[in-house]
């Protein structure tokens, strides 16, 4: 090997060592402040969190927050606004707002606000638990037109329609059919308040049915030319009465027009249309 070689190797291993040199100074980490000969700790500021109540999926109108519906989720305690459900003063919170509903629409990770949802007792929880296209009516009922006080609120019942009319031997005649079938109740006996408190029914004794608009039409025509009994169905019969999305059905002889059932004559009586059938 020639000394010009020899020199140019020994240029370049110098030139590798000083850069490796150079780098190792650029990657050493800046010393700690000297505080009094000793090394200072390094502060590294937080901001304080808690925890608040947010949804955990989106939630509609009416829609339950029990469940895994909503969760806890650190949040920072200056952006906490007035209304949202704070764990370190409601750490129950989950738990009591089980039978509560969504009074608006609530988007997931939104922070659930007082002013969103509604619970049992409150003004507006009625019509928050409706789903879209029902009515709440209301009825009244007794023991005997009740099941013995057995039927309590989201029971599925059967309402009968029975009327005592004068035959034409001079007896009275006696006559009882299901009107509608598949109904959910809503409340029973509960007295209704007034916004200050005040009650405004002191001893009413009411059932209060989930319908659609035609059928509170009929329930209202029919109420007074009758009596109403409650017949309370089955849990393992829940939903079978030919509604796939689980409502009420209302009798085909009480369905307006002939549509409803093929054949038969049409007779209004008790201010209601009906098609007489032979089935």
């Amino acid at each position: 090997m020639n000394r010009g070689r020899l020199i140019a190797i020994a240029v370049a291993l110098v030139a590798a060592l000083l850069a490796a040199y150079l780098l190792r100074g650029l990657l050493r980490s800046t010393p700690a402040p000297q505080v009094g000969g000793t090394t200072a700790p390094v502060v590294v500021e937080t901001t304080p969190m808690s925890e608040v109540l947010v949804a955990a999926k989106n939630l509609n109108i009416g829609e339950k927050l029990g469940g895994f519906s909503v969760e806890w989720r650190s949040w920072p305690r200056s952006a906490i606004a007035q209304g949202m459900i704070n764990r370190d003063t409601q750490p129950d919170a989950i738990t009591a707002l089980e039978g509560a509903r969504a009074r608006l629409p609530i988007v997931v990770g939104e922070p659930i606000f007082d002013v969103k949802i509604v619970q049992p007792g409150d003004r507006g929880f009625m019509s928050a638990i409706l789903p879209q296209g029902m009515r709440a009516v209301a009825i009244g009922i007794s023991d005997r037109t009740a099941a013995s006080g057995f039927i309590l609120p989201n029971d599925r019942v059967d309402i009968i329609l029975t009327r005592r009319g004068s035959g034409n031997s001079g007896g009275r005649d006696i006559s009882s059919e299901i009107v509608l079938s598949n109904v959910r109740v809503l409340a029973i006996n509960q007295a209704l308040r007034e916004p200050d408190g005040s009650p405004a029914i002191a001893d009413g004794r009411t059932a209060v049915l989930e319908l659609d608009p035609q059928q509170s039409e009929v329930l209202a025509k029919i109420e007074s030319s009758g009596e109403l009994s409650l017949a309370l169905r089955s849990l393992a019969e829940e939903g079978d009465a030919g509604s796939k999305d689980d409502r009420p059905v209302l009798a085909d002889s009480y369905r307006t027009g002939r549509s409803a059932v093929a054949g038969g004559p049409l007779v209004v009586r008790y201010g209601l249309e009906r098609l007489i059938t032979n089935r």
